[in-house]
């Protein structure tokens, strides 16, 4: 199983980031089906302020291409984006479109 760590921001607005965490409670069935559908086996969202960081585990042949091409088919998927975007913002980094992006790994313990 691989792992895959990620980063976003929120809009730094306590209520408008008060209503994601809700959204989070309740993720819609057909979006958490998509997620198993896609090879996400694991997914852990953390927040401290505005950041968010999330950590996936996918099956050895998962792929974001292929994740994004299933979720480009999923209009319950692309609802949920849309609405999810009216919370968050890409990071200061972030190239245009893009929204959660790939952390690298700079410390391993124990060390392998």
């Amino acid at each position: 199983m691989k792992k895959h760590c990620l980063a976003l921001d929120l809009k730094d607005n306590p209520e408008l980031i008060e209503a994601y965490e809700e959204y989070h409670r309740n993720v819609w069935p057909e979006v958490l089906q998509s997620l198993s559908d896609s090879g996400i086996q694991n997914m852990e969202i953390y927040r401290i302020s505005n950041r968010l960081f999330m950590i996936i585990e996918v099956a050895d042949d998962f792929s974001f291409e292929n994740k994004a091409k299933l979720d480009e088919h999923n209009t319950r998927v692309q609802d949920w984006e849309v609405l999810m975007w009216k919370y968050q913002q890409a990071l200061p980094i972030a190239k245009p479109g893009e929204k959660w992006l790939p952390m690298d790994k700079i410390f391993e313990f124990p060390v392998p």
